[in-house]
């Protein structure tokens, strides 16, 4: 197994490096940032990349695993270069599959749902985005299972829910409380009621792995399954770093555009054996371990 990996410098990116190297998966990874000078890296900027057949020529791979998008906090929801990651992925993979590639994975996003639902289970739950984000992937997830039908080519798409860990923007929630915490940033208010699955990004590296490794198509949620409240996540972080909860809590600020609820089913990706090693707590005491 030979993979080509994009997004290998990004947060989720980094972490499924990792996990591939420790797996003594050869990887060539492809982009405008280098990550390190242990495996081959073919520098190219995807976007404005007009032929892709010279870089399956010079990769070799068997493989493609494709996380590469523009993941900018507070911008990606609304940017028109989701639009541009649309096309360009599109013709990566019908690139990818005209060279013959064995298998091809692409990273999607828990924002194709009908957040309505609040339950999200793959192949059951309704495809209906609010945002030109998860309007793009959704176009996207269509289009790629098009051509990799097309061309007889197996096809794993993930829908990745709420991810934190090293490596996270400082601007995403748990490293702003563990920063308030700790006394370097000011009180700020959440809706400390809503709950989200929230999956440290090392499990969610295992689940990708797991998905590559058997060559398994069709969509999988990678998440934990399980409903984590706001409220939890602040007390926990509180508890953790010997502060108080209520000094963030106390600001608590309900907003009637946010769901109540947004939790996806993983059993799935269960079923292939994988399953998260660590619990909300053992996350977060590990990401300040690292502080």
């Amino acid at each position: 197994m030979r993979v080509l990996l994009t997004g290998a410098s990004g947060f989720i990116g980094r972490h499924i490096l990792f996990a591939l190297l420790q797996q003594n998966i050869q990887v060539v990874t492809v982009g405008r940032t280098h990550v390190a000078k242990s495996f081959k890296h073919i520098n190219l900027d995807i976007l404005s990349a007009t032929d892709f057949v010279p870089l399956f020529r010079e990769a070799q791979a068997t493989h493609l695993l494709h996380l590469a998008w523009h993941t900018e906090h507070g911008e990606y929801w609304t940017s028109p270069l989701n639009l541009r990651w649309l096309e360009a992925t599109v013709r990566l993979v019908e690139a990818s599959c005209a060279a013959n590639i064995h298998h091809v994975m692409v990273a999607g996003s828990c924002a194709e749902y009908d957040w309505t639902s609040g339950y999200c289970r793959e192949d059951v739950t309704p495809l209906n985005p609010t945002t030109l984000y998860g309007v793009a992937k959704d176009a996207t997830h269509n289009l790629v299972l098009a051509v990799c039908a097309r061309h007889q080519v197996p096809c794993a798409w993930t829908r990745i829910f709420w991810a934190y860990g090293d490596g996270e923007s400082n601007k995403k929630l748990v490293p702003s409380l563990i920063e308030f915490f700790q006394g370097r940033r000011a009180p700020f208010a959440i809706n400390a009621t809503i709950y989200r699955d929230f999956l440290h990004v090392s499990d969610i590296a295992q689940g990708f792995i797991k998905i590559l490794t058997l060559g398994a198509s069709g969509v999988y949620n990678v998440c934990s399954g399980e409903p984590t409240r706001l409220s939890e996540v602040v007390t926990t972080l509180a508890f953790l770093l010997g502060s108080d909860p209520e000094q963030i809590l106390e600001l608590t600020k309900e907003r009637r555009d946010e769901p109540k609820m947004l939790i996806g089913e993983s059993m799935k990706l269960q079923e292939l054996g994988w399953k998260p090693i660590l619990s909300l707590t053992q996350g977060l005491e590990k990401e300040l371990r690292k502080e």
